[in-house]
């Protein structure tokens, strides 16, 4: 048999790759004459790395929605439109939780199927925790005061994504009113002082770490015992290890209101460079497919995007509730901005925050100097 090799490349985590990679090696897919080899890069390269480079090199690429607009300026991946039927797209659309799909649509076009679903909620080590879940920021800096055990997760990006996940839950999801303005001063200073005064007494030894970093710190130390907001990974939620982490919904401005999030997740980008094969497409759309997103992606380390697989009873028993205790906040992820130049603005927005945390710049000048650099990306 000659076989159709497809070079394809993920990220270095068993949430993103063991699912994947077995899934390349079962027997249908070799029966099918696929031979799909997976590679990884690291999770700082899968936020930030140049797509059309990746696109180059490889037939499949696993993304992260923000470059959608950086593909489309390089022309480097195939629109769904062109693979699938409307009738399978808008399927997709219907049963993938929260915008999943959605995030990855752009100038009228679908851009990556929605693989892996995540967004920022509350990761807690409960048997530490002598206090009932916070479920506001009010409540997350009274447990921060009195412990001095709440960490933030700053590192790369997210210190940028934190910020507006905290503007959405004060009721400003960033740029949605006007395009112009990122945040407004009001609700942008708000934001700022949360994190700067959670920042304040955030232990030191996760200062540096992702989020993959805190929860594994989290998982084998006692000097952390809340993250008010980090990318959910279901591999910590596992009731088998020695200190399993509970994942809970983003904190709200106040009860009631919304849980701020910034959507994470992956998409399966397909590059102008594949040969989409009918065994290709037969492969992805069974990636796709409930079967997949409800047992075998579960049961192999992934996190599904499929909305029936997060409130799948055996799935949430497998996994201690991580699904069903943390979908309204995916349901309501906020999607950040797409526009090329985004990648390096969302880089840059950190470092100002992490610059003004360490050399107490006020809330004022934080926040209009990421205003500016905001405009500045958007040329």
């Amino acid at each position: 048999m000659t076989f159709q090799e497809i070079k394809a490349l993920t990220w270095d985590h068993p949430r993103g790759f063991n699912a994947l990679d077995a899934a390349s090696k079962s027997a249908e897919v070799t029966a099918s004459g696929l031979k799909i080899h997976w590679d990884k890069q690291p999770l700082e390269g899968f936020e930030s790395h140049p797509i059309a480079d990746l696109c180059s090199r490889y037939d499949l690429v696993v993304l992260d929605h923000p470059h959608v607009g950086e593909a489309l300026v390089h022309d480097c991946l195939v629109p769904l439109e062109e693979v699938f039927s409307q009738d399978v797209i808008s399927n997709m659309a219907a049963g993938s939780i929260g915008p999943s799909l959605s995030s990855y649509h752009m100038a009228g076009r679908h851009w990556a199927l929605p693989l892996d679903a995540a967004t920022q909620v509350m990761a807690i080590r409960s048997d530490l925790l002598d206090y009932s879940v916070p479920l506001t920021w009010d409540e997350v800096r009274r447990v921060s005061e009195a412990t001095g055990k709440v960490a933030l997760s700053l590192a790369g990006p997210h210190a940028f994504v934190s910020y507006l996940a905290i503007a959405t839950a004060l009721g400003e999801p960033p740029s949605e009113l006007d395009p112009a303005v990122l945040v407004s001063q009001k609700v942008g200073e708000a934001a700022f002082e949360i994190m700067a005064d959670l920042q304040s007494r955030s232990p030191i030894a996760v200062r540096p770490f992702n989020p993959i970093g805190i929860l594994g710190h989290m998982a084998a130390n006692d000097d952390v015992l809340l993250c008010p907001l980090i990318y959910g990974y279901v591999n910590y939620a596992d009731p088998s290890a020695s200190k399993p982490i509970t994942f809970q919904n983003a904190p709200r401005a106040a009860i009631g209101g919304r849980p701020g999030s910034t959507l994470g997740g992956t998409g399966i980008g397909i590059s102008r460079r594949c040969d989409i094969t009918p065994a290709l497409k037969q492969h992805l759309l069974w990636l796709m497919a409930d079967d997949a997103q409800t047992r075998f992606i579960p049961f192999h380390d992934g996190q599904p995007s499929l909305r029936s697989a997060w409130h799948d009873a055996s799935v949430n028993e497998r996994w201690s509730n991580f699904y069903s205790n943390t979908a309204e906040t995916l349901e309501s992820a906020y999607v950040r901005p797409r526009h090329n130049g985004y990648i390096p603005f969302q880089s840059e927005g950190s470092a100002i925050l992490r610059h003004a945390f360490d050399e107490g710049t006020s809330a004022g000048k934080a926040v209009a100097d990421i205003q500016a650099a905001y405009l500045a990306s958007r040329i």
